[in-house]
């Protein structure tokens, strides 16, 4: 079966394959990121009218992210395909993650119900990313609403086992790491309420660009969650992934 230490010497006898974990988390995280930034500028260069519709029929000058991503093509085929390739490491990342707050002490619930919720994060947005809201609009909007939750909780309970197991006991760059989960959770959920207060009133006074507006703060949750994964670069930037052979059975 896999054996994966985070922390291993690529010269040790029996390494097969090495991969520093900060590469891993920049390029776990950077597929998404590309992905996200080729669907909307795609879709304001050919797109705009389509991905700007609403059903007020005014004018708005940004498309919202499930527009972008989902509504027209090539964004679905690119989204789709960023995603669908991040996911494994993601899942990965995870593991390391639940790892690495046990050994630093943290509680065994907490961490496994702050693992249990970054899986269940990365399911969420991988069904609202392959099930489009021009597909299945109910299954779309439902799947969003799982994410939002699970990303949300993911980061708080995060934040929690940090401040209770490792907030005074780890280096520099894990302070800064701490210090920026912070900053970005907050970030996350004041831009999530104020995209709510733009969508409700966009469906009540269907006054022009209130729906731009509410794209807007849309892309800055998006983009607030994929830093906070980031953090990732500094929690583990001296760790290495290395996949060995052990020397009694030579299984991989």
């Amino acid at each position: 079966m896999p054996h994966l230490p985070l922390s291993m010497p690529p010269e040790r006898a029996g390494a097969l394959f090495s991969l520093k974990f900060t590469t891993l988390a920049v390029g776990t995280v950077s597929l998404p990121l590309c992905g996200f930034f080729f669907c909307i500028a795609w879709s304001l260069k050919f797109n705009l009218t389509e991905t700007t519709a609403t059903h007020c029929g005014v004018d708005n000058f940004l498309p919202s992210i499930s527009a972008a991503i989902g509504g027209v093509t090539p964004q679905r085929y690119v989204w789709r395909l960023c995603v669908g390739l991040h996911s494994a490491p993601r899942l990965l990342v995870a593991v390391a993650y639940l790892n690495s707050y046990m050994a630093a002490g943290g509680s065994y619930w907490r961490c496994h119900i702050n693992f249990l919720l970054n899986v269940c994060e990365i399911l969420s947005l991988l069904l609202l990313t392959y099930v489009s809201s021009n597909e299945n609009h109910g299954i779309h909007q439902l799947a969003f609403i799982f994410f939002m939750v699970f990303s949300l909780g993911h980061m708080i309970v995060t934040i929690r086992i940090w401040s209770l197991s490792r907030k005074y006991s780890v280096s520099a760059e894990e302070r800064k790491s701490y210090r920026y989960k912070q900053c970005l959770l907050l970030l996350n959920l004041l831009s999530f309420l104020i995209s709510l207060v733009f969508y409700y009133h966009h469906n009540t006074t269907c006054k022009p660009g209130v729906y731009s507006a509410f794209a807007f703060f849309e892309y800055l949750v998006v983009l607030s969650n994929m830093g906070f994964h980031m953090t990732a670069w500094f929690d583990f930037g001296s760790k290495e992934l290395v996949i060995c052979s052990l020397e009694e059975d030579k299984r991989i």
